[in-house]
């Protein structure tokens, strides 16, 4: 049995990705220093030219890992906060996402962003606080969200096995999680949901480090409902089964999100339990507020975000 840290896991993933496929190479600032923990120690035991500290320009290191897929490789991009996703979004969405679609094919771009503590961390104000990952799951580019070390591992090594673009979102939230690891780690199928905790009187669809909020809750009023845990891990594609086959079990839905409110993930996930699944009462979100943009004052961030009590307060609601 190992104990396995979350920024570990992907480290892990990087380096047994690196070391498997001379193809497979990574592009971002500080890479070489490993300071997000990601690439820590791989420039020294994979080379520069593999493990490339890039200047100060995520827009043209994108561009860069782009032409570079389309020549063959599969690069790794690292961005150290969410909010430089904004200033990619064109080269991913415009170009990366559609080479192959407008190719027929013939042109791939297997290239994998990895944001090593998105969210919110502790004072890190409005431009560092975002979860934008609705954004790439609303525009059809492969959105992963891991909440668990062995999940982390096993997502981000089939992402870069994968030939299309792929954004995985790790959350801050869930970067000093550790897990114990009695089997070998491997890869996770993409668009494959994870049940946490089985129930049978609602179903708490979470995302990211929120699976750890919901299982809290989920113990804590396991003597008055019994409440199922299912974490999608990939947002995009979206196991519509799993959610589906849940909700044959449950009838009820809570979507745990930790993004804005405004047609964000959760909104999509009730829509879809509205139009496909059996309800017994209408579905709750518990999100960030309608375009919420976290202050610097650690108070007011963690009041924007979805907490316990919100949650609880929605379990109830759709058990009456």
């Amino acid at each position: 049995m190992t104990l396995l840290s979350y920024a570990k896991a992907m480290n892990r993933a990087l380096a047994d990705a690196l070391a498997a496929d001379p193809a497979v190479c990574v592009f971002g600032e500080d890479v070489g220093a490993g300071l997000a923990g990601l690439t820590l120690g791989l420039q020294q035991r994979f080379g520069a030219e593999r493990v490339v500290d890039t200047p100060l320009s995520e827009q043209a290191f994108t561009s860069a890992g782009i032409g570079a897929a389309l020549a063959g490789m599969r690069p790794v991009i690292e961005l150290q906060i969410p909010s430089l996703l904004f200033l990619v979004f064109e080269q991913l969405a415009n170009q990366a996402h559609k080479f192959s679609l407008m190719t027929g094919g013939q042109a791939r771009v297997p290239l994998t962003v990895v944001v090593p503590g998105s969210g919110s961390r502790s004072g890190w104000a409005g431009q560092h606080s975002d979860h934008p990952y609705a954004l790439f799951a609303h525009v059809g580019i492969k959105t992963l969200v891991p909440a668990t070390p062995t999940d982390a591992y096993g997502l981000l090594s089939s992402a870069i096995a994968d030939d299309d673009p792929v954004v995985l979102f790790a959350p801050a939230g869930a970067l000093g999680v550790r897990e114990d690891v009695t089997v070998p780690l491997a890869p996770v199928p993409l668009g494959v949901a994870r049940t946490h905790r089985p129930g049978t009187d609602v179903t708490v669809l979470s995302v990211g480090h929120l699976v750890y909020q919901a299982l809290a809750v989920a113990e804590e009023l396991a003597d008055e409902v019994s409440v199922e845990v299912l974490d999608p891990r990939t947002l995009y594609p979206l196991d519509r089964a799993a959610l589906l086959a849940s909700l044959g079990r449950t009838g009820r839905l809570v979507v745990l999100d930790d993004s804005n409110r405004f047609a964000g993930f959760a909104a999509e996930a009730l829509a879809i339990a509205g139009e496909e699944g059996r309800l017994l009462a209408p579905p709750r979100r518990v999100t960030r507020p309608d375009g919420a943009v976290l202050p610097f004052a650690l108070g007011l961030d963690r009041a924007l975000q979805p907490d316990a009590a919100q949650l609880r307060d929605a379990i109830r609601a759709v058990m009456k």
